[in-house]
């Protein structure tokens, strides 16, 4: 029996000492950046998904003079991505009135007038809707007693709240929330002052969003006034960021979802998937001017400082000390040198692509968004351990899920001159010049889905049927996971069951461990297999795993559960 201990930051491990602390290099990550000279010339010209990892990765409070300088295009870009959250992968992202209202008080503390400033660059219907989500904002004619011509007092037409008040511009302010406070009322004094006709289009759309709700009369099925404004800024968002390169996640989970019922056996290839195509239309149709910058730099623009002669290095430097943080997305770890190990595992896809572009640099691009689309479809559409993908294991595992569509790219979908007769699985050096690296991804997709999640599931159902365990309460939640397993391997997913899969770690704590990432949306390989197997191991992470890439992998795991009838008997 493998023992468990959990480490500082709350995550487990298979024996084995307590991991360092994640946010242990995160201050001096900061103050080194914070170091550079010539730094109010180098942040307007980074990248905003850049500067959002940093402030990810140290915390929005203690970035507050990295804020202060940047630009309100950024911040818009910045906002895109910060102030929207979903419970988990695949769900329609919500906005986050908390993470609003922490965002304006970081802003005042870089200044008052900073902060109106920046807020005045947004758009107006989102800075109202999150405004209204902290105060309501009413005329100060409809909330003041007025006297009638014959001298009576008349209360006011609307009843103003009890609470935290204050009168701006001509507005009554309500609180309805009292956190970030003081630091709204500091703004919209500023934006008063300083910027009016935006203080006003603001207070407007507040005070729109502040009447009560309507009586129901047969049309409540209809959205709200508040409802209706946050669904239009999620569209005009998504619309952004799919000009970005960004998938939605109804997008990404339905492009997975077809990824994973790909027939293999067919005599001719399927037609292009419609959604890759019609996000690739997009993207075509799409300007030079609103890509985004690929070499973590942005466009001088009308917004950016003069900069000296020296800041190029600057800058340089800055992206260094991100990319040595881990904050700057790699290129494709199969397109670098890395260790030999891991290079002939992905000797595929990397002999592949040189070749693209020995050939032609422009379909070598192309073959690059084609990855940054997986990468980012996985992002949007799918879990990994339960949780998110981050950047970089998401290009980790398209690039892994592409090496495996390479290695079971179907003999009879070659053209017959493309064949090599003394290999089934040898494809031509120019395979990728006249094919999409998505279609490669769907073959792969498809293969981890039939051959280690439905094929993990399934053979552990056949175990649990046969399994015997002599504590009643046991043997009572190994047959609630067999049924519950059984019921979502039917339908194709059996991950669903992972809950339940809590059983398998009374008997095997790696062997479980193991199952939990093979019965997955994106099966990867824990390092618990080999501890399953190997009682000499003792220390295993319960987070380390390598993404599948390669048939032999696949071995191993059928491997594992053959073995694992005698592995639970234990």
């Amino acid at each position: 029996m493998h023992s468990v201990t959990m480490s500082p930051d709350g995550s487990s491990e298979l024996g084995g000492s307590p991991a360092p602390l994640a946010t242990r290099y995160q201050r001096p990550l900061l103050d080194r950046i914070l170091d550079t000279p010539h730094l109010a010339h180098v942040v307007p010209r980074l990248q905003p998904e850049l500067l959002h990892r940093v402030i990810q990765s140290c915390g929005l409070e203690d970035c507050v003079e990295l804020v202060a300088l940047i630009t309100p295009a950024q911040l818009a870009r910045i906002f895109d991505l910060d102030l929207w959250y979903a419970g988990q992968p695949g769900l329609d992202e919500q906005f986050d009135a908390d993470r609003f209202g922490v965002w304006v008080e970081v802003l005042v503390e870089c200044g008052a007038t900073v902060a109106a400033q920046k807020l005045a660059g947004m758009d107006v219907d989102l800075v109202s809707a999150g405004l209204a989500r902290h105060v309501r904002v009413y005329d100060i004619a409809a909330v003041t007693p007025y006297a009638t011509t014959d001298g009576e007092e008349a209360a006011a037409i609307l009843s103003c709240d009890d609470g935290l008040a204050c009168d701006v511009g001509g507005y009554r302010v309500v609180a309805r929330r009292t956190d970030s406070w003081d630091a709204i009322v500091a703004v919209l004094m500023s934006l008063d002052t300083e910027h009016r006709d935006y203080f006003h289009q603001a207070m407007r759309g507040c005070r729109a969003l502040s009447n009560s709700r309507p009586e129901v009369d047969g049309l409540d099925d209809l959205f709200g006034a508040g409802d209706q404004v946050m669904f239009d800024l999620a569209v005009d968002r998504e619309g952004r960021r799919e000009k970005q390169g960004y998938a939605t996640p109804a997008q990404a989970c339905a492009f997975l979802q077809m990824s994973r019922q790909l027939r293999l056996g067919y005599g001719a290839m399927p037609p292009a998937n419609p959604i890759a195509r019609a996000y690739f239309r997009a993207i075509d149709e799409t300007t030079a001017a609103d890509a985004p910058s690929t070499a973590g730099l942005l466009p001088a623009g009308s917004e950016a400082p003069t900069a000296p002669e020296d800041s190029a290095e600057a800058v340089a430097a800055v992206v260094e000390v991100l990319r040595e943080a881990g904050l700057l997305a790699q290129q494709p770890r199969a397109l670098l040198g890395g260790s030999q190990g891991h290079a002939k595992r992905l000797g595929r896809i990397q002999e592949h692509l040189q070749f693209v572009l020995d050939c032609d640099s422009a379909l070598y691009s192309r073959r690059n968004e084609e990855l940054a689309y997986l990468a980012n479809t996985l992002m949007a559409g799918c879990s990994i351990q339960a949780r998110p993908f981050r950047a970089q294991e998401a290009s980790d595992a398209a690039i892994a899920v592409c090496n495996l569509g390479l290695e079971n790219w179907p003999s009879h979908w070659l053209h017959p001159k493309d064949c090599d007769t003394s290999s089934e699985t040898a494809l031509p050096d120019d395979f990728l010049v006249g094919q999409d690296l998505v279609s490669v991804f769907q073959v792969g997709w498809t293969v981890l889905h039939n051959k280690v999640s439905m094929y993990a599931a399934e053979r552990l159902i056949e175990v649990l049927t046969r399994l015997r365990c002599a504590d009643r309460q046991t043997q009572a939640e190994l047959d609630a996971l067999r049924i519950e397993m059984a019921k979502h391997w039917q339908v194709g997913a059996p991950w669903h069951a992972r809950h339940a899969l809590d059983a398998i770690a009374i008997l095997d704590m790696p062997a479980w461990a193991t199952l939990l990432g093979l019965i997955a949306e994106c099966p990867v390989i824990h390092a618990g297999i080999g501890a399953s197997q190997d009682s000499r191991i003792r220390a295993v992470s319960a987070t380390a795993f390598e993404f599948i890439s390669e048939n032999s992998q696949i071995t191993c795991v059928h491997e594992f559960m053959n073995s694992l009838p005698e592995t639970l008997s234990r």
